[in-house]
């Protein structure tokens, strides 16, 4: 029997939910006028369901009775389908129905199913679903506010009316048969064909090289095979692009490259480690899911930073809740398993405020977008119990078809548990969620290019994580590991089985029997348990001899664990399917037999050219005449740009408190709300040693020069965790690189001159980079109205992500004020440097000279800027960069609820003449904006010999920014005035 129950806000109380979807629908146009109400429900399918057990359920398990009210019934019931009474007036009423598609998963249900049983009554299925009522719109209206707002198609489904079913369906069997792909025959069109259509996204050689093995062996593959070598080789799991050979060109000649990653970033890694010898702090670097790093005599950290691109493009919710979901699982697969202690996220995403007629077919618009991924990280950051305290949010039109979402999780683990390697005898183990069509082509998927068919073409790209879930997986894999009950353990991510069994195999072999993997339902063929990218699985090498306990110990906590196989000495990957070999490859030809494909990549140098108005568009920042902004007017414009305009709205939906380690927190000063440099973690409560965790980036300068985009974002991250304390002998770096399609030389050569920019820029530093990633092919295609054929490509995005130590968080400083009649000091050189600058966006200015770095001077400046704040000699400090000194003024005055009086004239720079605008808004690398007192001053300045320092300005009582040029006041504002300026655009 299917019962309904409809969970409604109780009389007088307000209607979230549809309040929220009525100011969608006037926001982004889909109706003139819309009244809305909704309620959340629950279908639930039993034979011990009476109508008095569903009342129970519905009363103290389903329904909040002091917020909601419940009603129930059969599915049929007119009942469940009549308006509630705030919209029951007139005859232009329609009930929207919002179910997710049958095999999605449902996170909630699954957790209301147990629920169920815990009373004692056998349940069938249960499903969750949304109901809109809305009124004053038309029937087309209604069509467009479904499909546009109330729904994702990737993943939900929508009926108009009453439910078309009275009962839920669960799957029937699979009936086995095994399938072959006939492709020893095809032509270069045919392999071509089969690699797009079978969403295997390989390159002609790499289809060619498969072909020819087949050949070989005489016989052609089993589709799971194909599969398997298209997981292996896909660029989510090889990185082919950025490990592969190129040949490179630019300015300076021709460079062939074997391995491009590995002769530059990790170069530069390794070189480090042969410098320091003994005093060699990093563990386990480039070969783990986590790059690990020391951190005490007890413990050390690990660190991970993933991208979510094209999942969350098509389901922001579920593709950035699985991708935080799979980033803690790097970490707690890590080793023998990591404690993860914070989470950090980093967004980029199209204006909010994007028109809705100036959308491609195909694209969410991006307020949804934007909605939907804050809310998926966090949501299963918070579920989890785990503080996310650091990140950004950039904004770009050029994100539009394809957002990009980062996010990373720092995890301790102790000293003694930071290696791992399975052992050939030892069982593999699943343990955690069952195995359902989430992510079926996952791995692959990342590899194509979006476009407008995707939502329908890959909506099984995309999977729904259960952070509640996981959280029971972590607890009780870091009591295994204390307990010594396996060798080794990975997450189940990209590829599922396929990537998890086939990377802890490869230097063994793998036995597998598919069908002893727990199944979400019925139905599953061998290939898609293969393929899976269901959440919340680990993958584990258990001796034998400690199965059982291990099977005991998961069992007591709810956790299922099951044994799917056995790592066999063969060399080789043997699938079974109920005694069926389905598949049998050798291991070295998974990992080692693509072909090497040259790329060829080139960058040519852009002229540069002066800094003038950009012609042919809408001028934001000029007047009726025609002329630049004021310089308030250009502050007040810069503090309200959506890339440097307060983030608070987003990070008070994150708990940050959570565990107990936070000691700065990502918003800080009088108020708690000023934009914070870093976050510093205690990851050990019983000590005062900290964690810093920053970034860097900056893709505008990439419309420059990707080297010095490279170079200005690992400087902004060392450069962040400096400002608060952090040793900078002691910061291990991260890459993360989103490109477009690197097919295109041009593309491919921009990333490469990136790449050695890291290499360069971290051997002077003797910054170390432990770990990294890339996302390729990030553009969407569409047609326009003309027929012809659009991409909208990104800009290319490289994120550096910083984790810092200090040795006591006590000495650790903010960057909000504290006391008038403190000086101010400016360290780090002001140049003309306005390209790519905040300054420059606003006034709609183009040319100009990209930031760049100079390496001995910044490691000189870092160290010195640590010795200070060390000895105690800051009471604040902030880094410059969007926005440069004025916005830096800005932000620590009112962040601090003071003011400050800064004399540009006395900025150092490394030029004689510097223009006013320059000193105001140049963001120039390494600079820092410290808050001295008299007393101490003029030991700090002996802490930067033969460095550009100076006494700037003071901290004033009177809250008011106030900037002069000699006897002229360029600037006289007030704190509240300028803190507006930046609070109100991202204010929800």
């Amino acid at each position: 029997m299917l019962w309904e129950i409809d969970l409604h806000p109780r009389a007088g109380l307000p209607d979230l939910d549809a309040d929220g979807v009525a100011n969608d629908v006037i926001a982004l146009r889909l109706a003139q006028k819309v009244r809305v109400a909704s309620s959340r429900g629950y279908l639930v399918q039993g034979p011990d369901l009476s109508p008095e057990r569903i009342e129970r359920l519905a009363r103290e398990l389903f329904a909040d009775t002091v917020a909601e009210d419940y009603q129930l019934g059969q599915v049929s019931d007119a009942n469940l389908a009549a308006p509630p009474e705030r919209i029951s007036a007139g005859d232009r009423t329609q009930l929207v129905q919002v179910l997710l598609k049958p095999g999605v998963m449902d996170p909630v249900a699954q957790s209301a199913e147990a629920a169920v049983r815990d009373f004692g009554w056998e349940v069938d299925a249960v499903r969750t679903l949304r109901k809109y009522w809305i009124a004053d719109a038309s029937a087309e209206e209604v069509r467009a506010i479904s499909t546009k707002l109330l729904a994702n198609d990737a993943i939900e489904q929508v009926v108009v009316g009453p439910l078309p079913f009275d009962r839920l369906q669960s799957g029937s069997d699979y009936q086995f048969q095994l399938k072959t792909v006939a492709i020893r025959d095809l032509d270069a069109a045919g392999l071509a064909r089969l690699s797009k259509e079978g969403q295997l996204y390989l390159q002609p050689a790499e289809m060619e090289t498969i072909q020819r093995y087949f050949i070989e062996l005489g016989r052609e593959p089993t589709d799971i095979e194909l599969e398997t070598v298209a997981q292996t080789w896909s660029e989510h799991c090889s990185h082919k692009t950025l490990a592969g050979r190129i040949a490179y060109r630019d300015e300076h000649g021709e460079r062939q490259f074997e391995n491009m990653l590995k002769e530059t970033i990790f170069a530069a890694t390794q070189e480090l480690r042969r410098r320091w010898g003994d005093d060699d702090w990093c563990v386990s670097v480039f070969k783990d899911n986590a790059g690990i790093v020391r951190f005490d005599d007890d413990f050390n950290v690990a660190f991970k930073v993933e991208t979510h691109n094209h999942p969350s493009a098509l389901e922001p919710y579920g593709g950035a809740n699985t991708g935080i979901g799979g980033v803690i699982r790097d970490t707690i697969g890590t080793g023998l398993g990591a404690k993860p202690i914070c989470n950090t996220d980093v967004f980029c995403f199209a204006p909010p405020d994007t028109p809705v007629e100036e959308l491609p077919t195909g694209v969410l618009h991006p307020k949804l977008v934007m909605r939907g991924v804050v809310e998926g990280v966090r949501d299963y950051g918070n579920r989890m119990g785990i503080p996310t305290v650091n990140g950004a949010v950039y904004f770009d039109r050029r994100y539009l078809g394809n957002p990009l979402v980062y996010c990373g999780n720092v995890g301790l683990i102790p000293r003694d548990k930071s290696f791992k390697e399975p052992l050939p005898g030892d069982l593999i183990v699943a343990v955690g969620g069952r195995t359902g069509r989430d992510g079926i082509h996952g791995a692959t998927f990342s590899s194509a290019e979006l476009t407008h068919e995707s939502e329908s073409l890959s909506g099984g790209a995309v999977q729904i994580g259960n952070a509640i879930e996981e959280k029971k997986v972590l607890d009780v894999l870091l009591e295994a590991r204390d307990r010594n009950l396996f060798t080794a353990m990975t997450d189940c991510g990209a590829g599922g089985f396929s990537s998890a069994v086939g990377e802890m195999g490869e230097k063994i072999g793998a036995e597998v029997h598919l069908d002893k993997a727990p199944v979400k339902y019925a139905g599953l063929s061998y290939t898609e348990l293969w393929i899976s990218e269901s959440q919340e699985r680990m993958v584990l090498s258990v001796p034998e001899a400690k199965w059982a306990e291990l099977h005991q110990l998961c069992a007591s906590e709810g956790v299922e664990a099951t044994a799917i196989g056995r790592f066999e000495p063969t060399g080789r990957l043997v699938l079974k399917y109920n005694g069926n070999v389905v598949g049998d490859m050798p291991m070295s030809f998974l990992h080692d037999g693509r072909p090497p494909v040259v790329r060829q990549a080139a960058f040519t140098a852009k002229p540069n050219v002066p800094l003038s108005p950009l012609r042919g568009l809408p001028h934001q920042g000029e007047g009726a005449g025609g002329t630049l902004l004021t310089v308030t007017d250009s502050l007040l414009a810069v503090l309200g740009s959506l890339n440097v305009a307060s983030k608070e709205s987003i990070v008070r939906q994150y708990d940050h408190e959570v565990q107990g380690g936070s000691a700065i927190k990502p918003l800080v000063g009088i108020q708690c709300d000023g934009p914070g440099d870093a976050a510093v973690v205690r990851p050990v409560l019983s000590s005062r040693r900290g964690v810093v965790i920053s970034c860097g980036m900056n893709p505008r300068y990439g419309d420059f020069d990707p080297y010095h985009m490279a170079a200005s974002a690992i400087d902004e991250a060392v450069r962040n965790c400096v400002a608060v304390g952090a040793d900078p002998a002691r910061i291990a770096i991260l890459d993360n690189f989103c490109w477009g399609d690197c097919e295109r030389s041009e593309t491919l050569g921009a990333l490469v001159r990136a790449a050695i920019a890291c290499h360069d820029l971290s051997l002077i530093l003797e910054t170390p980079f432990i770990s990294g990633k890339d996302s390729l092919n990030n553009e969407f295609s569409y047609f326009d109205a003309a027929g012809q054929k659009q991409t909208i490509a990104i800009p290319s995005s490289l994120l550096i992500s910083a984790m810092g130590q200090v040795a006591d968080v006590a000495h650790c400083v903010t960057m909000d004020l504290k006391r008038a009649g403190n000086l101010l000091y400016l360290v780090g050189a002001t140049k003309d440097e306005l390209g790519g600058s905040h300054y420059a966006l606003v006034n709609n200015l183009v040319g100009g000279a990209v930031p760049t770095v100079e390496g001995l001077r910044a490691k000189a400046t870092f160290a010195a800027m640590h010795r200070a704040i060390r000895e105690g000699l800051v009471a604040a400090c902030h880094d410059l960069s969007e926005g440069g000194l004025a916005a830096a003024a800005a932000e620590m005055a009112f962040a601090g609820g003071f003011g400050v009086e800064v004399q540009l004239d006395a900025v150092p720079t490394d030029e004689g003449s510097l223009s006013t605008t320059a000193r105001l808004f140049s963001e120039s690398n390494t600079r820092f904006l410290c808050e001295v007192s008299s007393e101490l001053a003029a030991v700090f300045e002996r802490q930067f010999p033969g460095l550009p320092v100076a006494k700037i300005g003071v901290v004033t009582e009177a809250k008011q920014v106030k900037i002069n040029s000699g006897s002229e006041t360029l600037i006289d504002a007030g704190s509240e005035q300028l803190k507006e300026a930046w609070q109100r655009p991202l204010r929800y």
